[in-house]
C-alpha cells in the first residue's frame, strides 16, 4: 500500500548512475591524475551542499520482461550547491562516459544548468572535461545522417556573461564546444600537465595536416595560459583549480542585480608602509616589483591575480581595500618596461569589461611608457587592440582611481582613465609624463640638428639633459595639470577613502545588465 518498491528502484538506479562509465574507465581516469566527476563537485562546493538534479537521466535498455537490463548514465552532472555559503549552479562533464561527447548526454541537462543560472541569477561553474557536450561522429552513425551544426543554448551563454559570474575550468583534454565553454567565461583555469584545450584534438589535426602532434604540445597550459591567453590561470592540481574558483567568486556579486560582497576588514586602514618611499628607483632605467607595491597597499593577502602569464606588462586581479572588493591594474616595468603590447591590450579589455559588468571599482597603478613599438608590435596589431582597450576604459562607468607611480606617456599612457570624468587621480613624486619620453622626443624633434652636429652624441646628451628638468611633476601640479602629488606612504588610506565612497555609489546605482553586454 506504499510507494516503497518504486523508491527502492529509484535508489538502485541512482547507485548504478554513480558507477559512471564503469570500473575500468573510472580507473583509467583516476590513473591519469583526474578526479571522478562527483568528487570534483564535492571538493569545490561547501560540504554537503550539493543538490544534484537529473540523477536518473540515463540511457536504459529493458528486457522482454520489461525489467531494467542495462543502464548508461548521462555524462553531464548538474545541480545547485554553495561556495562559502553562497548558492551557485554547477555543470560538470563525466569523461568516463563517451568522453563527455554529445552522444553521451541525456536530454539537455547542460542547457538546464545555463538557463537555471540565468533565471535564478546565480553564478555558474562549468567543470569541462572532453568535448563538453560537443559532437561525435558516433552521433551521425546512430542517426544514420548528418546535421547542420548548432551551438546549443549559446544565446543563453551569451546573456549569462552580462548577468552572472561565469567560470570555466578545463580539467582534461577539452576540445570543440568544451573549449568554447571554457573560453566563454569571466574567469577560466586549467591544470598543468593533465588538462589541454584546443579547437580540435590530435586525431583531427593529423587528418587535416598529416602531422602527428601530442595533446600537450597542441593545447597544454604553456600555450593557453601563457601564449594565447585563451585561459586565465594555470594551476598544479584540481584542488588548486577549485581554490582559484572559490577565490574568484568571493569578490563577485551573485549577479548584476547585487552589489559586490563586502568582507570583514582584517587590516589596519591607516597602515603606512615605509618601504613605499623608496620602492621606485631614482634611476629611471631600473625596474621594481609592482606586485610588492600592491602587497604594501592593498589589504594583506587579498590580491588574487588573473592572467599572470599572459600580457605580462599589465598585472590584473581582484583585491580588497578595507574589505571592499576592487579591480586592480598595474603596469609591470619588468616586461617591455611596462609598455602595453597586443596581448596586454586584450587582457585590459576583458578585465575592464569584467569590472564594469559587475560594478567593481577600479584602481589603476600607472607606469606606462606607451604602446609597445617596433616591427613585431606593429605586426601583432598593437594599435588596433590597444584602441579596443582604451575604448573599454572610456565605456566603463564604474568609479575609477589612478595612481601615477612613474610613467604615463603617449596615447596608451593617456588612457589610464577617462579624462572626461572627474575620477580620482593621484601622482607619486616619481611620476613623469608627456606625449612621448624625452629621449625619443629629442631624437624626433632635433633629428636634423643632431645629424649635422660635429659630435651628434654630445648634442643629443646636451638636449636630453636640458629637457630632463621638465619631467619634474611639481611643474605640472603648479598649473593643476595633475590633481595631487602624494606621499606614497599615504596611498593606502587615500585608496580606502576612494573605495568607501565608490561602494556607496555602486550600492545606490540602478541594478541590472549594462547597456553594452560583456564580451568573452
Amino acid at each position: 500500500m506504499t510507494w516503497e518498491p518504486e523508491l527502492e528502484e529509484i535508489k538502485r538506479r541512482r547507485e548504478l548512475v554513480r558507477e559512471m562509465g564503469g570500473e575500468e574507465r573510472v580507473a583509467r581516469h583516476v590513473d591519469a591524475g583526474r578526479l571522478p566527476v562527483r568528487e570534483r563537485v564535492d571538493l569545490l562546493l561547501d560540504p554537503g551542499s550539493f543538490r544534484e538534479i537529473g540523477t536518473l537521466a540515463s540511457r536504459v535498455e529493458y528486457g522482454d520482461d520489461g525489467k531494467l537490463k542495462s543502464l548508461t548514465p548521462s555524462n553531464f552532472v548538474t545541480g545547485r550547491g554553495e561556495i562559502d555559503g553562497r548558492p551557485v549552479i554547477i555543470g560538470a562533464d563525466d569523461f568516463t562516459v563517451r568522453g563527455g561527447a554529445a552522444d553521451g548526454a541525456v536530454g539537455n541537462k547542460m542547457g538546464w544548468s545555463e538557463r537555471t543560472a540565468r533565471e535564478l541569477r546565480l553564478p555558474i561553474v562549468r567543470l569541462v572535461d572532453g568535448t563538453g557536450g560537443g559532437g561525435s561522429v558516433k552521433t551521425n552513425a546512430a542517426l544514420r545522417r548528418s546535421y547542420v551544426p548548432v551551438n546549443p543554448d549559446w544565446d543563453v551563454s551569451t546573456e549569462l556573461l552580462s548577468q552572472v559570474p561565469v567560470v570555466g575550468a578545463a580539467l582534461g583534454p577539452v576540445a570543440g564546444l568544451g573549449a568554447a565553454r571554457v573560453a566563454a567565461s569571466h574567469f577560466s583555469v586549467m591544470v598543468r600537465g593533465s588538462s589541454q584545450l584546443f579547437v580540435a584534438g590530435p586525431p583531427v589535426v593529423y587528418r587535416a595536416f598529416g602531422k602527428e602532434v601530442e595533446k600537450e604540445e597542441l593545447g597544454g597550459s604553456h600555450i593557453q595560459a601563457h601564449g594565447s591567453g585563451a585561459v586565465d590561470n594555470e594551476v598544479e592540481s584540481e584542488a588548486e583549480a577549485f581554490e582559484h574558483i572559490r577565490r574568484f567568486l568571493s569578490y563577485m556579486p551573485s549577479s548584476v542585480w547585487e552589489a559586490p560582497p563586502l568582507s570583514e576588514p582584517t587590516d589596519d586602514p591607516d597602515r603606512r608602509e615605509e618601504a613605499l618611499i623608496s620602492i621606485i628607483p631614482r634611476d629611471r632605467r631600473k625596474v621594481y616589483d609592482a606586485r610588492e607595491v600592491l602587497r604594501l597597499v592593498l589589504d594583506q593577502g587579498s590580491f588574487f591575480e588573473i592572467g599572470e602569464h599572459f600580457g605580462q606588462s599589465l598585472i590584473t586581479g581582484l583585491a580588497r581595500l578595507d574589505g571592499i572588493p576592487v579591480g586592480i591594474m598595474a603596469n609591470d616595468s619588468r616586461f617591455n618596461a611596462g609598455a602595453i603590447d597586443a596581448d596586454a591590450s586584450e587582457k585590459m579589455t576583458r578585465f575592464v569589461d569584467l569590472c564594469d559588468t559587475f560594478r567593481l571599482p577600479v584602481v589603476n597603478f600607472v607606469d606606462n611608457p606607451g604602446f609597445l613599438i617596433g616591427i613585431e608590435a606593429e605586426r601583432a596589431g598593437t594599435i588596433r587592440k590597444g584602441v579596443r582597450a582604451l575604448t573599454a576604459v572610456y565605456q566603463a562607468t564604474i568609479p575609477w582611481c589612478s595612481i601615477i607611480v612613474r610613467k604615463a606617456y603617449g596615447v596608451a599612457g593617456a588612457g589610464h582613465r577617462d579624462q572626461t570624468r572627474a575620477s580620482t587621480r593621484y601622482a607619486w613624486p616619481s611620476g613623469e609624463w608627456g606625449s612621448l619620453p624625452i629621449e625619443g622626443g629629442v631624437e624626433a624633434a632635433y633629428k636634423r640638428q643632431i645629424q649635422a652636429a660635429d659630435d651628434p652624441d654630445a648634442l643629443r646628451a646636451e638636449l636630453e639633459d636640458k629637457l630632463a628638468s621638465l619631467r619634474d611633476p611639481i611643474l605640472t601640479a603648479e598649473v593643476f595639470g595633475v590633481e595631487e602629488i602624494i606621499d606614497p606612504r599615504d596611498t593606502r588610506s587615500l585608496l580606502i577613502e576612494f573605495a568607501r565612497r565608490a561602494y556607496e555609489i555602486v550600492e545606490s546605482e540602478a541594478r541590472g545588465p549594462k547597456g553594452r553586454g560583456m564580451r568573452p
